[in-house]
């Protein structure tokens, strides 16, 4: 297997994450509304891709995604706009952080890979997370699918990155950190997939690499 030439990354959960986790603020919203949890974050992920194409922005995709589960949770629909709200009163922008070794491996990676970012999310919000990283601004490109293209796991996002990069899905790695979402359309694309191993998921598609952090990529495992 041919060593890559381009590197292309996931964002959330991959490059950077909050503080506080996402399922702590969910209970404070559902609190700060007086009600019992009725569903998780987790329920949220695996909901959230239907409704990110006809999102005006992060905040209205949160809040079409709390309205479906308010309703697929026996909650009345109405709830959802109420919990998006307070989910957002009760999350700080101030607490996203890069995860440890993003800023030195984009830094080292810089000079031996062709980079690029593939990211579902609202192209607003995203690049605002971006700013408020300050990450190394080494990326050629951003795809931000769902938006620009097909979500991911679609394969179509992974290919408008590679040919702004002018790479070969077989010259390329993606590192991601979901398996259904990253490691998936990496491979439906043809990329070799880098998975950051989260704890909380396993990996329903198999990847070509395993990473417990970024530091492993101070000695790349392709």
């Amino acid at each position: 297997m041919s060593t890559p030439s381009a590197v292309l990354f996931d964002l959330d959960g991959t490059l950077c994450t909050y503080e506080r986790p996402g399922s702590e603020v969910l209970e404070a919203a559902f609190d700060r509304l007086g009600l019992e949890p009725r569903f998780e974050m987790a329920d949220f992920h695996g909901r959230y891709l239907e409704f990110l194409p006809d999102s005006a922005d992060g905040f209205d995709l949160y809040a079409r995604t709390f309205t479906a589960l308010c309703d697929e949770h026996d909650l009345d629909p109405s709830l959802g706009e109420r919990l998006n709200r307070a989910f957002h009163d009760e999350r700080d922008p101030g607490d996203l952080v890069a995860l440890e070794g993003a800023h030195e491996v984009l830094s080292t990676f810089e000079a031996e890979y062709r980079l690029g970012l593939v990211t579902n999310g609202h192209p607003e919000l995203q690049r605002r997370k971006l700013r408020t990283l300050a990450l190394p601004d080494v990326f050629e490109t951003v795809v931000f699918a769902g938006y620009d293209t097909p979500a991911k796991p679609d394969p179509e996002p992974f290919r408008r990155a590679l040919t702004a990069v002018e790479t070969n899905p077989a010259e390329a790695v993606y590192v991601g950190n979901h398996p259904s979402i990253d490691v998936a359309g990496a491979r439906a694309a043809g990329l070799r997939a880098a998975w950051l191993a989260d704890t909380d998921r396993r990996p329903s598609h198999r990847p070509d690499y395993v990473l417990e952090s970024l530091h492993e990529l101070r000695a790349p495992p392709w």
